[in-house]
């Protein structure tokens, strides 16, 4: 069966926190997954990802670190918006925005319907700061992390387009296009 569902790490795992998708997908890849998904760890690999993008799926799944203003820990799931020509492609680098730009740049196929499943770091280095392993929070947000997606991933594969499955409240302080996951709570008091 042809993969129709890409679950996608991203993130450097020698930034802390950043390592958060690389985390998840090792977590996720440990228990059964439905037919028709494929789960990859991409790291920085930004042009590996766009090219997959444009393989044929009807919805992936960026899992990443990404400061949203919440506290550290606190999962969102996010609808990506189509690029609209503002974002520069970028070939070397792991930017969602940009990755999803280079795959509208690099192929006519239409991208696949695109969610990101963001934690909110605690620790990130700059570029010249190694600092390998994750916050403990972060850490202990992995296994909510895949609990939400084994919830949302057969959910996607019955029907690509649907809105998003209720996984939770919804977060006040995010967009009318985020849903909050379990083990959240409205307006950044988040649970943990």
């Amino acid at each position: 069966m042809t993969p129709r569902l890409l679950v996608a790490g991203v993130g450097n795992i020698f930034l802390a926190d950043d390592a958060f998708g690389p985390e998840v997908i090792r977590a996720l890849e440990d228990g059964p997954l439905p037919p028709g998904v494929r789960v990859r760890d991409y790291g920085i690999r930004g042009m590996d990802l766009a090219y997959d993008l444009l393989s044929g799926y009807a919805t992936a799944v960026l899992v990443d670190a990404a400061p949203r203003g919440h506290r550290p820990g606190t999962l969102s799931l996010i609808e990506a918006e189509p690029p609209d020509g503002t974002v520069p492609p970028e070939a070397h680098g792991m930017d969602p925005a940009k990755v999803l730009a280079l795959a509208t740049h690099l192929g006519d196929e239409p991208l696949p319907r695109v969610l990101v499943l963001a934690c909110e770091p605690a620790v990130l280095p700059s570029d010249d700061d190694l600092l390998p392993g994750l916050s403990a929070t972060v850490r202990e947000a992995v296994g909510r992390a895949v609990d939400a997606l084994h919830a949302l991933l057969p959910a996607l594969l019955d029907d690509p387009a649907a809105p998003l499955p209720p996984l939770g409240r919804p977060m006040e302080s995010g967009t009318p296009r985020t849903a909050a996951l379990p083990g959240t709570a409205p307006g950044g008091t988040e649970d943990r």
